[in-house]
């Protein structure tokens, strides 16, 4: 199952994908990596998919990672009443605490975090900013606001404070009832949504306990502000764009866009960018030229993984949106402006010695012309930092470690194999180059860069290159 591509595609799960039969469709469409959104579906239909995907892995003889996506906390509106509320511009609305129906001056709001958060003239965003009030006065109990941009709201629509920190956990209840399931399952990625501040992932991580992989979803502005911790805390980061889209002006999320992609790069973490990326093709068997020109630009931007949400997950045309996206990603990395975007791109190594292997292993692929890195690791960070130099080959993960190799899958040019680790320089070349054969990797005459640290079997010791004959 070799890739023609470096950057990997996430598909959501869902109703549209949820047989065994459609589950090897996309995945031979290209999928890498499949999400669990936990927002959605029962732990029967879960556990369900794991075990699909499980022995579907065990069919192709090819890591699978499964990324569990939970819901965290939803701020909503109470009951409003049997037909939507209709509210204009200038109209003053008081929101409370009061759990009874809404009236024509008020509208239960049973979130205190929000009353706490609140600052007069911030917004209100409801129902994905689709109406959008200001908030003039307010105490304890109370919000008074007025409409600013009007519409319609209805029973438990969505509300969103851009700007304000709300004091809320990101793991509600059913989160740590989900993320217990998903760990007994043995996912590989766990996101988390609604995050804040660094501590939310670390709090996170201390339940994960090294079990999974941890992900933060960057939808909240807050989150902005606090990146470089939130990345340094975190496994890999999530562009959320729908949702910064709402609580953000539209124009700021494409610069932002570029500037996680950017920190990410530097840090090492693989990132994802996520949201409405060919949302058309629910309901369409082709994408509009401007969704192609989005993961596009994706690609260019350098990000590891581009996601599918609910193309795949509920829409119409599954298998053709994962097949569109293999083509559009192998088209923009075709394009010899791609190569000179990631070499521009590239940052000074750091004065460590595995820093300094990784990127001598990318210029001796490049000057040999080589047909790929090797790279030994146990814990992934050999294969993480050759991904970050972005040669211009594949990376062959090899580790003994079959979680590794799992979550390699969502890393930017990685072919992870499950494979015992090397035990001497003879057998790790020798390793090396069955392997490369055997998964289609190189072919005779060709030559291989292999990076490993002595002692063999040692995390995070990586200083030795070699150069091998295929």
């Amino acid at each position: 199952m070799r890739r023609q591509r470096f950057t990997k595609i996430v598909a959501t799960l869902g109703p549209a994908s949820a047989t065994p039969e459609r589950l090897r469709e996309l995945f031979e469409a290209g999928a890498d990596v499949f999400r669990l959104n936990f927002s959605h579906g029962t732990h029967d239909d879960h556990r369900q998919r794991v075990e699909q995907l499980r022995a579907m892995e065990k069919q192709y003889n090819h890591p699978i990672a499964i990324l569990m996506d939970l819901q965290g906390p939803k701020l909503r509106l109470g009951v409003i009443g049997k037909q939507p509320m209709e509210l204009k511009k200038g109209q003053k609305l008081r929101f409370d605490m009061n759990p009874k129906p809404a009236t024509a001056k008020r509208v239960p709001l049973l979130h205190p975090e929000i009353f706490k958060a609140a600052k007069p003239g911030g917004l209100l965003l409801i129902d994905d900013g689709k109406v959008r009030l200001r908030i003039v006065a307010h105490d304890q109990d109370t919000i008074d606001a007025m409409v600013e941009v009007e519409g319609q709201i209805s029973d438990r629509k969505g509300v969103n404070l851009p700007n304000l920190i709300v004091p809320l956990s990101p793991m509600t209840p059913k989160d740590h009832k989900d993320l217990a399931f998903g760990l007994s399952l043995g996912v590989d990625w766990v996101a988390l949504s609604f995050v804040q501040h660094a501590h939310d992932i670390a709090e996170l991580k201390k339940l994960v306990a090294g079990r999974a992989a941890v992900m933060a979803k960057l939808e909240k502005p807050a989150a902005i502000d606090h990146l470089d911790e939130i990345i340094e805390q975190s496994d890999g980061i999530m562009v959320a764009r729908g949702d910064l889209g709402v609580e953000m002006p539209p124009e700021a999320v494409p610069p932002l866009q570029k500037r996680i992609l950017a920190a990410c790069r530097v840090a090492g973490k693989p990132a994802i960018v996520a949201t409405q990326m060919l949302d058309s093709m629910v309901h369409s068997p082709t994408p509009t030229r401007a969704e192609a020109s989005d993961v596009a630009t994706a690609v260019y931007d350098g990000t590891d993984a581009v996601m599918l949400s609910a193309e795949s997950a509920s829409g119409d045309y599954p298998i053709e949106a994962v097949t569109i996206m293999d083509r559009i990603i192998r088209a923009a990395e075709g394009d010899p402006l791609y190569r000179r975007l990631m070499d521009a791109s590239r940052h000074e190594p750091e004065a460590t010695t595995a820093d300094a292997i990784s990127a001598a292993a990318r210029q001796c692929a490049h000057t040999l012309s080589a047909a790929a890195i090797v790279t030994y690791t146990n814990t992934g960070s050999t294969t993480l930092r050759a991904a970050r130099e972005r040669p211009d080959v594949r990376i062959l993960c090899l580790t003994p470690n079959p979680n590794t190799a799992r979550r390699m899958t969502l890393t930017w040019g990685v072919h992870p194999v499950h494979a015992e680790d090397a035990h001497n320089f003879a057998d790790m070349v020798q390793r090396a180059v069955r392997v490369a054969r055997k998964e289609e990797i190189a072919k005779e005459g060709e030559r291989l860069v292999i990076t490993a640290g002595v002692p063999f079997g040692t995390p995070g010791a990586t200083n030795i290159l070699r150069i091998a004959y295929v």
